[in-house]
Parts: C-alpha cells; structure tokens; sequence
C-alpha cells in the first residue's frame, strides 16, 4: 500500500519541547476482562495564537477526537457540562484539582489556527492525577486533513496511555456476495470509505492479505474452477496464483511474505499445503484421510492451526509449518472451526458450535484458559485479529441482515462495521498498519 502524504503541504509532525522522550508507565491492561474505561476530557479548543474570537473548528476537533477513541472502547468521554475550566485556560495554569473533581483521569488541551488553506492544529495530553504531559504533538497540512491529524493525536493518546498505537489506519476486506455474484470489498477500522476491489462476475471468496498490506489473496470462480488469485491493491492488477483442478482455497501468507497456505484437493481429498511464493513450489503439510481445512499462521510463521475432522467432528489443530507434531487443540463443543492467531499474543479465535449457534471463542495456543466472546443472537462467524491484537472482527447477523462487526478482545464493546441491505458480508480480514493517515 502506497503510502499516503498530505496533498498541499507536507504534515508536519514534531515532538514539543515539553514532550517525554518516551511514556514510562503503561496505564492499564486493556485486554482484562476487568477492564474499565479511560475517563477523559476533551475542551473546546482555543487559538493558537491567543487571540479572540470563535471558529467552529474549536469544538469540532475535540468533538471528532472524541469519537475516534470512543471507537476503541478503552475512553469514557466526561460530560462536557460538568467542565469547571475554560477552554482558554492557559497550559501553565490548568487547575488539575477542577478535573479530578469531576472525574477526568486524563485531559486534552489543544489549540488550532487557519490561515487561508492551511489548518495547523496542536494538541497537548495530560495526566490529571500526577499533573504532568504525557504527550504533545503539532500538526499542520490542509483543512481536509483534519482527519488525520485527529487520528494520529488519537494514536499518540494509545501509545502513552497503553505502550502502542492504534488500528485508524487499517481496513477490513470481506467477501460481498449479490444474487450469484461476489467480491471483495475493503472497509475502514471506523466504517468509513467502502469499496469495491474486484469486478470479477463470479464467487470470489476469503480474502487474505498479504504480510506488507500491498495485497490481497482470495479464491474464485472466473473459469469455473475455484482457483486462487492475488490482487495487486496499487496497480489493480490481478494474477492468478493457484489453479489445480477442483477446490482451490486461500489459507493465507506467512509472517515473512515469503509463503502461502493452501487448501486443495489436488491428491483427491482436502489438504494443507504451503505454496512458495518465489519459486512456485508447493508441498503437502497433511496426510490424513479426513478433511483439513482453514489453516492459518502463528505470529513466528512456526506453527500452523487448522481444522480437521480426524477426531470424529471438526475440531482446531496446530501443527509445526513442516506439518509435523500435530495435536488437538479444542475439546469443548462438537464443531470448532475457522481458527484465527493472534499476530501479537499467543491466543487462538475460532468458531464454535453453542447453544445450536455459532459464536466466537478464544483459547491458548497451549489449549487452556477457553473463553467465549459473544453472544448473539444470530449467531457469530469468522473472526480476524486486528494486527495489534486488541480487536477482532466477525460476520454475523441481525433481523436477517447481513453484517461485519468488531468486538474487544475481551469481549467488550460490540460494534457493526458493515450492514448490508442486499449485500452477504462475510469471511473478514483485518489488513496489517497501511499508513493511510
């Protein structure tokens, strides 16, 4: 992914002089279930160069800060009617007292100024409770990039408050299917910017992206057969990649690029291969006479989970990548599938069989510590890590829709993505960090 820059000016980006080199304390475990939310403060904005007057702007940065990290689920915003400081306080005399009464933790200062086409805004967060900066930032470039200088004061606020960044600038692809017909389409972490990537007239399915963001695997149906193809995101090219007789399905790239996973049927039963990306080459992982299926990397590109139905019924697997050392991973419940590996952690997602509905769960990749995330009422399908390991993505339904939603790794904070009218969303991908902002 072509790396994007601020159309009229270049965005200028510099630490203030009163800035940490770097945060020394990670506020809190985001990921415990008993997880509660940053409350934090967000004033009007004041002039940058503190004259008077009033610009909309002063209330609709913060306002749309506000809601880039309420995305998150990790930030309370605090009542603005309860604010006993003016926006125009001065950073030397905040009174840190009047926002710990009302229950602020953390507070965002920030000034801003237009000069004909150029927006330049600065931003200033702090620790209510020590009195002290924990980040400042400024940001010039043009009034439309406003957005972006929001979302990456958002991720400097995740990265003081947690130890990393943000996903604003990731998408999520998922196969749209209409009538007989499917493609990829591609959605932004806040459901903004849908698009259309194939135009293919046929079935395509599972979309997986590459390990650089550049593009996307998927498998479908242009000659009749389904064969595996890779779209080129920059130039719009498509290549088939893959194309033995009978099933042909994505499982998805290595780590290191280098490598794909393949389910083909090409010894006449379904089995996992890996297929070199360089050379072309692709080698068999199992031998088994049942089905195995939905492969999928570990962070190290070491191991390897997949389903099989080996035991009776379908079940997740892991397995070293030269397909030795195979082992059961899930016990509970009578269908397991579609296992999805944390790139950051050592949990494993899946589907699972509960209550005659499918809902997502997540286990250790040792097989302990099961967990289930959701709880809907038409059940909950496909997951797919964010690439920081904090959210994950799923297809599901509501009053017969079709939807992807999003939900915190601890299974908190619900949210739809995508809701179609007349589109099937399903099989979601999270994208790895695309710079977009």
């Amino acid at each position: 992914m072509i790396k994007k820059t601020f159309s009229i000016l270049c965005l200028v980006i510099f630490l203030l002089s009163l800035t940490p080199a770097a945060p020394a304390k990670v506020y809190m475990d985001i990921l415990s279930p008993a997880f509660q939310k940053f409350p934090i403060a967000l004033p009007d904005f004041s002039p940058l160069d503190g004259s008077e007057g009033e610009n909309p702007l002063f209330r609709e940065i913060p306002g749309r800060l506000s809601n880039a990290l309420e995305l998150t689920g990790f930030f309370r915003t605090v009542d603005r009617n309860a604010y006993l400081e003016s926006p125009e306080t001065p950073e030397e005399d905040i009174r840190f007292a009047d926002w710990r009464v009302i229950g602020a933790e953390f507070l965002v200062k920030g000034k801003l100024e237009e000069t004909g086409e150029t927006l330049t805004i600065e931003c200033r967060l702090y620790d209510v409770v020590e009195g002290k900066m924990l980040a400042g930032k400024r940001y010039t470039g043009k009034k439309g990039d406003s957005k972006a200088m929001v979302y990456r004061f958002a991720d400097e606020i995740l990265n003081a408050l947690t130890g990393s960044r943000g996903v604003y600038d990731t998408e999520i692809a998922f196969s749209g299917k209409k009538n007989r017909v499917s493609d990829i389409y591609t959605i932004q972490f806040d459901g903004s910017n849908l698009r259309k990537r194939t135009d293919n007239k046929a079935l395509t399915l599972l979309p997986r992206w590459s390990a650089d963001g550049s593009k996307i695997a998927y498998t479908a149906y242009p000659r009749g057969n389904p064969d595996l193809y890779v779209l080129n995101l920059a130039t719009g090219k498509t290549t088939r990649l893959f194309h033995d007789r009978g099933l042909n399905l994505t499982g998805g790239w290595s780590p290191d690029g280098g490598r794909m996973l393949i389910v083909s049927r090409r010894d006449g039963n379904e089995e996992i291969y890996v297929h070199e990306l360089e050379t072309g080459i692709s080698r068999r992982l199992t031998r088994d006479p049942a089905i195995d299926v939905s492969p999928c990397w570990s962070p190290d590109g070491k191991r390897i989970a997949f389903v099989s139905n080996r035991s009776g019924s379908p079940q997740v697997f892991v397995m070293d990548d030269d397909g030795g050392a195979v082992r059961r991973l899930t016990f509970d419940g009578s269908y397991n599938t579609s296992p999805s590996w944390s790139p950051t952690g050592s949990r494993i997602a899946y589907e699972g069989r509960a209550g005659g509905l499918f809902q997502i769960f997540t286990i250790d990749e040792n097989g302990g510590n099961t967990i289930q995330l959701t709880y809907e009422d038409e059940g909950a399908e496909s997951p797919a890590w964010s690439p920081d390991g904090r959210f994950i993505a799923f297809q599901g339904k509501r009053n017969g829709k079709s939807r992807i939603s999003v939900i915190n790794a601890n299974g908190l904070n619900p949210r739809v993505l995508y809701e179609g009218e007349d589109l099937e969303a399903v099989s979601p991908a999270w994208s790895p960090h695309l710079n977009l902002y």
